[in-house]
């Protein structure tokens, strides 16, 4: 009802709901076959429609939208009508090619005269099946690619139309959840929000949602039990940002500094940590996040930093190639910078910056925003391998935490100059 309420007054929404607590059938596709009927209960608190509409609806894949999405709204294949969409109501049908007995779109009678149209997509189809028409509604069941989400966005801008997003989010702070909830807080949702959790619903009683549990991967327990993002198969850091997180403040001129540098074309980057030896406590206090520019671009911010501090940089770049092959490191060191190759052992390194963020001994100024993004999409897959996307800064504070002792230093004092005095003879 919070959700049905909220579409009032709001283009967008988000339900982040459990499994099996009834957000597809019963919240998304209701409400879209409801606009589609043109017809409301009286209790109905959402937006109206009062003429035929233009409706898409999309799932995971194709095999999805025909096994779930179809089968609610239509019955099944021998008993068309028996669904969502009242038998009386259903006009015609229009079958999808490739999939026997799945169907492309669905006409449904208008109480407002004439049908509103309900095409099945997927993601799968990719992006360019989403482009081109507006539309009055979509439903987004189960999470979309970010470049589907942002076409989405597009299509109903023009008709003040509903977007819809029902899903549990199994995939974590993905893109997607952090274009909605940029600071990975859901306090802080960019969109109307409604969470669903199984002790919300009736129908889950304490032996099911038991027997449910134990089947769950403890890293997916919080998403499919509660609607709660987690980082996929499990979060590298798993550290809350606010253990780590601190005020910003003036570093002191005897703590030794150094810097950690992962280069790239489309994106480098490069992060500053000061040492406090007394706690032995690495403080990240300042980043350089840039894609798509040359080594002096890059060079200059780094000098700008202060050009006696030293860094360490990922050995990969002794020969890499960059737009035309010029060698990086020494390119890098030929425009002023004092670089050394750094210790790239991954799980060892990956280890030793958990230990440190672990027990306290690595802290980040709550500045850094690239780096807390990356930060909290830094997670492993499915089979436990390290999603390469996003992660130029986790590297660089990789090679930072192993090899940055090693050449930090604290800046020199500055040489004072007395007035010569002629002795007498």
């Amino acid at each position: 009802m919070e959700f049905f309420a909220l579409g009032r007054e709001n283009r967008q929404r988000l339900c982040l709901a459990a499994n099996r607590v009834g957000k597809t059938e019963g919240i998304g596709l209701y409400e879209a076959v409801l606009h589609a009927l043109g017809r409301y209960p009286d209790w109905w608190p959402g937006r109206r429609f009062d003429r035929p509409v233009k409706i898409w609806i999309a799932g995971k894949t194709n095999k999805t939208a025909y096994e779930i999405l179809q089968e609610k709204l239509l019955g099944p294949t021998d008993a068309r009508g028996t669904g969502l969409v009242p038998g009386d109501d259903l006009a015609r049908t229009t079958p999808k090619h490739g999939i026997p007995d799945a169907v492309d779109t669905i006409y449904v009678k208008s109480a407002h005269g004439g049908q509103s149209r309900i095409v099945l997509k997927s993601y799968e189809q990719g992006r360019s099946a989403f482009e081109g028409t507006e539309q009055d509604v979509i439903l987004l069941d189960e999470e979309p690619p970010l470049d589907i989400k942002t076409e989405c966005v597009m299509r109903t801008m023009t008709t003040n139309g509903v977007l819809m997003y029902t899903f549990t989010p199994l995939e974590g702070l993905s893109e997607t959840v952090m274009s909605m909830i940029p600071a990975g807080s859901l306090d802080e949702c960019n969109v109307p929000l409604v969470m669903i959790t199984w002790d919300d619903v009736p129908h889950l009683d304490e032996k099911a949602k038991k027997e449910l549990w134990d089947s769950i991967p403890a890293y997916q327990r919080d998403a499919r039990s509660k609607g709660i993002p987690q980082l996929g198969a499990g979060a590298i850091y798993p550290v809350p940002e606010s253990d780590i997180v601190c005020d910003a403040f003036e570093i002191p001129k005897h703590w030794p500094r150094g810097y950690g540098m992962d280069v790239g074309w489309n994106r480098t980057a490069v992060i500053w940590g000061a040492w406090d030896r007394q706690s032995d406590t690495i403080y990240l206090y300042s980043e350089h996040y840039r894609g798509q520019a040359e080594p002096s671009v890059h060079a200059g911010a780094v000098r700008g930093r202060g050009d006696w501090i030293r860094g360490v940089i990922d050995p990969a770049a002794r020969g890499r190639g960059q737009k035309d092959g010029e060698q990086l490191l020494q390119n890098y060191r030929d425009l002023g910078l004092d670089l050394t190759e750094a210790n790239n052992g991954v799980e060892s390194g990956i280890y030793i910056t958990w230990e440190r963020l672990s027990c306290g001994k690595m802290k980040v100024f709550r500045t850094l925003q690239n780096w807390l993004s990356e930060y909290r999409l830094y997670r492993r897959d499915e089979k436990g391998k390290i999603v390469k996307a996003n992660d130029h800064l986790m590297d660089a504070t990789r090679y930072l935490a192993v090899s940055g002792s090693a050449v930090a230093r604290v800046e020199a004092p500055a040489a004072v100059e007395f007035p010569f005095e002629e002795m007498p003879a």
